[in-house]
């Protein structure tokens, strides 16, 4: 389980990843009804296979750092996020967090599509731990980075889904933490809003802990001081940006 602690426990590191193993159990046979069951359960059938995603991650991240994080689909990047995060927990291995993280994990978990955009605001403020009166202080900037000020009073079930995430986005910068983990968060909305979005990381640079994950090695390279290449669940790969992001590449090849 990620344990939090003080900032300055940590001293320069924000957050230490010690000999991860996360495993799920898909199933692979149904039993249908309760003889079925007992039948399978005596001659030995689980129902199941074990998959390991992430075997023996460890890793550390230093405070003001910025770490890229990449892998192809399924080599378990995402599990690693969600057990950092505190949503997974594995089942050998610690993870020690300095300070305050906030994920960027899923933009727009909690908006309600019967609400308006001016209701979800507060709404998705609230489950970031904003009081009223911070939303209320923070509103015109929020509608004013996501680009909707003629949106605002329509509900959300009537958005675009990029204008949802636009949305999601802008509220989600503002959450206050020492660590921020972003999944792809780098990808949201149109061009335009894809550049104002980089900007906002770039000027996080050196200021914050941050940790990318992305299929965008020119992110990689543009953002981050270090990053690791995960396969298999394994980090077969670490170091300067440019170096991973080739290794990265040969794996395709």
């Amino acid at each position: 389980m990620a344990k939090v602690m003080n900032a300055a426990d940590g001293g320069d590191i924000a957050i230490r990843v010690k000999d991860l193993h996360k495993s799920f159990k898909l199933p692979t046979e149904r039993a249908w009804g309760l003889k079925q069951a007992i039948f399978n359960r005596l001659k030995g059938i689980k129902g199941y296979k074990t998959q390991k995603v992430l075997r023996g991650i460890d890793f550390e991240v230093k405070k003001g750092e910025f770490l890229g994080i990449v892998g192809r689909n399924g080599s378990g990047k995402s599990t690693l996020l969600k057990v950092m995060s505190g949503i997974y927990v594995p089942q050998k291995g610690e993870v020690d967090i300095y300070g305050t993280l906030v994920p960027f994990i899923e933009l727009g978990v909690g908006f309600n599509p019967e609400l308006t955009g001016r209701e979800n605001v507060y709404l998705n403020g609230a489950l970031l731990g904003f009081s009223n009166e911070e939303i209320t202080e923070m509103y015109d900037e929020i509608v004013n980075f996501a680009e909707l000020k003629d949106f605002m009073d329509q509900k959300l079930k009537n958005y675009s889904s990029g204008m949802q995430v636009r949305l999601a986005f802008s509220i989600a910068v503002r959450a206050r933490g020492d660590i921020l983990i972003l999944d792809e968060v780098l990808a949201v909305g149109d061009a335009a809003f894809q550049q104002k979005c980089n900007d906002y990381f770039a000027s996080l640079h050196g200021n914050q802990t941050v940790i990318l994950v992305t299929h965008s090695m020119e992110n990689i390279t543009k953002f981050c001081d270090r990053a690791i290449l995960i396969e298999n669940g394994k980090i077969v790969n670490e170091g300067e940006p440019e170096k991973v992001a080739e290794a990265y590449k040969a794996l395709w090849s």
